[in-house]
């Protein structure tokens, strides 16, 4: 079994979602080191291939996972098998329990102003021993240096960064270094699912990996985007990486 897999330059850990959250993530809470996760989807690895400064934030993670059906296929292609999907939302929710359990305060930037206090209100109800220790929608310059600011000066033990691909990795790379302790991680769409403005698929199309699948006939007009997965694949298939 390898540790890790390497598709087009981009280095995903070989893991499970449990041993990552037990073994990877809470040992750094409980010592308040800075660790910053990108859980990765084949639109990632492409968009890295495009996007030079993208890629080099992407690659600043201190761990990159595998959270895609796509990933987990390229994976299989290259008789480099990976374990299972860690999907970030998943990941998130693992996070905000053991934050509820331990008294961990979090902070939530991204989405909406609706949505990101709808997402929080959710979390309080959900979790209610999470300490909020601050949050802000994500309508902002990236390199607008009051809000990496006032994200530092929260002080939080788990900063979730819904802005979405590419800006998410981007702002976290861009400020990580202002903060002295605190796990990183972009969330995506995670506020819109927490606040109710948007479903994640049943759990059988998720542990059939088909999710993708789910949210393309809900969403027709996510096509193009799963086009970039079908051109993934064929890079994988093909080594034109």
């Amino acid at each position: 079994m390898h540790d890790s897999v390497t598709i087009m330059d981009i280095t995903f850990r070989n893991t499970t979602q449990q041993a990552f959250v037990n073994d990877y993530v809470e040992p750094r809470l409980l010592a308040e080191q800075p660790y910053y996760i990108v859980t990765a989807n084949p639109e990632i690895v492409m968009k890295t291939r495009s996007d030079s400064r993208y890629k080099q934030s992407v690659q600043q993670a201190d761990v990159i996972v595998p959270d895609g059906a796509g990933i987990l296929l390229a994976a299989k292609i290259m008789k480099q098998p990976l374990e299972e999907r860690v999907a970030g939302f998943d990941v998130m929710l693992d996070l905000l329990a053991f934050a509820d359990q331990h008294g961990l305060s979090c902070y939530f930037l991204g989405a909406e102003e609706a949505v990101n206090e709808r997402a929080v209100a959710e979390v309080k109800r959900r979790f209610p021993n999470v300490a909020i220790a601050g949050r802000q929608h994500g309508f902002f310059q990236l390199d607008d240096p009051e809000v990496a600011e006032n994200a530092a000066a929260a002080q939080a033990d788990l900063i979730f960064v819904a802005l979405g691909l590419p800006r998410q990795e981007l702002w976290i790379a861009e400020h990580r270094d202002k903060f002295t302790k605190g796990v990183f991680m972009g969330v995506g769409g995670s506020f819109d699912v927490l606040a109710g403005t948007a479903k994640r698929a049943p759990d059988i199309w998720i542990k059939l990996n088909l999710e993708w699948l789910y949210r393309l006939l809900k969403q027709p007009l996510r096509f193009k985007r799963i086009l970039k997965v079908f051109e993934f694949l064929l890079r994988v298939v093909f080594r034109k990486t």
